[in-house]
């Protein structure tokens, strides 16, 4: 029966779902664009010490290059000959006189050239390795700030449900007391307070840990304070791109890639300069021996090669050796390759289908929801439902609002690791949230919580109590 204490309770669930957790019909800003998080990744490049260390690497590699390239040394030789034990004959006896003389290698045709491109193959390949740190690092503030974005949404709304509890405990102690409501309503308001206190010491101690992760990134003391400047619900959801179109922009900056190419032409330079190895380089030699008094100044010119009588043993190995090497670096170049192209297909079937069922939560399922909501507030108010019917659709609203954040944050850490180019496989838990708000999670005990996040990103439970009594914490609770 309809009372007048009624009437405010009713009033204030209506406020509360036209004011409640706003969903955009078309979202403004593209998660890439996001001012707070530029600053975040362009704070975390500058402090991470492993670039520091990389960075330098890259330059011992370079100056290796330079180096590669040098010539050989000249050889000065200073000499003396005598014609007596006893004493010095320089200047009396014609054998006798001293000696300066010079010598130079020259590498045969093309040896320093070769040294010179392997060596900055090799620097290549440093290049790359400081290039997947980069990617790394940019994907895991990215991440790290979604994780803390979804903490502190999730936050928002269960502060939206705390505020409705208060008022359902507020109008089932009026009832209660006034012999219009039971004792379990009463009860049940009291025991779902609780259990929302719990749910936000989860949440909090969350929000925390995704706020230490991002600040151990950029440098930053733990609790220091991180500045978030969107919603999750005002990103824009990533693009789909064609399988061609992706394959071609993760092979062109994937670093594992990058890599095996350098190592590809490395051994192909050094192969090239064991057949080299076949040609003797060639040493020129000069020298004068001044005899002084009567005798006069000698003078020599030589040249000298080594022989090559051990190409059984040395070159022919060696080039063995090459040639192996680059069969094995060019099936490793293949192998990158068909691995990435099978994580590029990976995620963008994951990016299909989480698009998809956040242009139905935003089209469809969260109107549908609301509707209910009001509609059975409706009911309630004209007598026709108990309150048991009026707390499961809001509860089932809200945990749809949930399942939408979680969905929201994943499809765009499937962009991320688009985007990072890592070859590690993408994780298909992600996938829950398509399922965490749709009314399955919040519909009856025992669901389970709703899996979400996308490689390393973090899940939640329902906020919402369960239909019957049934309450299911955060995760890791």
């Amino acid at each position: 029966m309809m009372t007048m204490s009624t009437i405010p309770w009713l009033l204030s669930g209506l406020v509360f779902i036209q004011t409640g957790p706003s969903v955009p019909t078309h979202p403004s800003l593209s998660f890439s664009d996001d001012p707070g998080l530029k600053a975040l990744v362009e704070e975390a490049l500058q402090s991470r010490p492993e670039l520091t260390q990389v960075q330098a690497l890259r330059e011992a590699e370079e100056q290796r290059a330079q180096r590669a390239d040098a010539w050989p040394d000249p050889v000065l030789s200073l000499g003396i000959q005598n014609d007596s034990f006893t004493r010095l004959q320089i200047g009396e006896m014609e054998g006798s006189y001293l000696s300066i003389g010079a010598a130079q290698t020259l590498p045969w045709f093309g040896k320093r050239a070769l040294r010179a491109e392997a060596a900055k193959a090799g620097a290549r390949r440093v290049g790359a390795i400081q290039q997947r740190i980069r990617l790394t690092t940019i994907a895991e503030v990215s991440r790290a700030y979604l994780d803390l974005l979804l903490a502190r949404d999730q936050l928002g709304l269960l502060g939206k449900l705390e505020g409705l509890w208060q008022q359902t405990a507020a109008l089932t102690r009026t009832r209660y007391e006034a012999g219009q409501g039971t004792q379990s309503d009463f009860l049940r308001a009291q025991l779902e307070q609780n259990r929302l206190r719990q749910r936000r010491w989860a949440l909090e101690a969350e929000e925390k840990t995704r706020r230490a992760a991002l600040n151990r990134l950029r440098g930053r003391a733990p609790d220091e304070s991180a500045a978030t400047s969107t919603t999750l619900l005002s990103l824009i959801d990533p693009k789909e791109k064609t399988p061609q179109d992706a394959w071609a922009e993760a092979e062109q900056q994937s670093p594992e890639l990058e890599a095996t190419r350098s190592d590809t032409a490395r051994t192909g330079f050094e192969l090239a300069l064991a057949r080299k190895d076949y040609f003797p380089d060639v040493t020129l030699s000069a020298g004068i021996m001044p005899r002084w008094g009567k005798f006069e100044p000698m003078w020599q010119l030589g040249v000298s090669v080594n022989l090559p009588v051990w190409t059984a043993h040395k070159q022919k190995p060696a080039v063995a050796e090459g040639e192996a090497r680059t069969r094995a670096a060019s099936a490793s170049q293949e192998s990158i390759r068909q691995i990435l192209r099978e994580r590029v297909s990976e995620r963008l079937s994951l990016l299909h289908s989480l698009r998809q069922s956040n242009q139905l939560y935003r089209a469809g399922l969260l109107v549908q929801s609301e509707a209910t909501v009001k509609s059975t507030l409706g009911q309630y108010q004209v007598g026709s439902l108990g309150l048991l019917p009026v707390l499961e659709a809001i509860s089932g609203y809200l945990n749809d609002v949930n399942g939408f954040l979680q969905s929201v944050a994943a499809v765009q850490k499937v962009e991320i690791a688009l985007s990072e180019a890592s070859l590690e496989a993408t994780a298909t838990a992600g996938m829950g949230a398509l399922l965490s708000g749709s009314g399955l999670s919040g519909l009856g005990a025992g669901m389970g919580p709703a899996a979400g996040g996308m490689e390393g990103g973090s899940g939640s439970a329902p906020l919402a109590p369960q239909a019957g009594g049934a309450s299911t914490g955060m995760k890791g609770m």
